[in-house]
């Protein structure tokens, strides 16, 4: 485990936007997959691959370039590891960053599942409300603690393993019917 965690570190030190982008297209895969085996308990012979692959989709292609670029910005935005700094980073990133993010997030999976526009816009409008207040219940308080407490090459790290419980929720928000 120590030589895995040791290659993580190393990926992240030399390779850093790619190391991000897998973390994150990985993550978002285990959390569609808690969401179909223990949420939706479909069992294995049930599984759907191709919504799997869709959440991992998103997460290689526009969660982990956008949220490692993301971070880089808010350390330039707003210089310093002091609590204060910490709560203007997750200001900043809750209420200018997050609900755009949440907003592609269900416009791309509209996108990836092949709806028309029509239905890609008339889903956003009926699960995005829901989805922008869930996300304030959980990612103000996990925000706050990593901006504090974790170095920047790892946030995205964090937020993703946090996230495993959040892409849970989401994989099912957005495959609710």
């Amino acid at each position: 485990m120590a030589r895995l965690w040791r290659s993580y570190q190393m990926l992240l030190t030399r390779y850093p936007q790619t190391g991000q982008t897998l973390t994150a297209g990985c993550l978002m895969g285990v959390g569609d997959v808690v969401s179909q085996q223990l949420v939706e308990r479909k069992g294995l012979t049930h599984h759907d691959l191709k919504q799997t692959t869709k959440m991992m989709s998103i997460g290689f292609i526009l969660v982990g370039p956008v949220l490692g670029s993301w971070y880089k910005i808010l350390d330039r935005l707003v210089v310093g590891g002091t609590k204060s700094a910490a709560m203007k980073k997750m200001l900043l990133d809750q209420l200018g960053f997050a609900p755009v993010l949440l907003g592609v997030f269900h416009g791309f999976y509209g996108v990836l599942s092949g709806l028309t526009v029509e239905e890609n816009v008339a889903k956003v409008k009926r699960d995005y409300p829901d989805t922008l207040l869930t996300n304030y219940y959980l990612w103000p308080a996990v925000q706050i603690a990593n901006f504090y407490f974790t170095p920047l090459q790892y946030r995205l790290a964090v937020v993703q393993t946090v996230a495993i419980g959040w892409n849970s929720y989401l994989s099912w928000r957005v495959n609710k019917t």
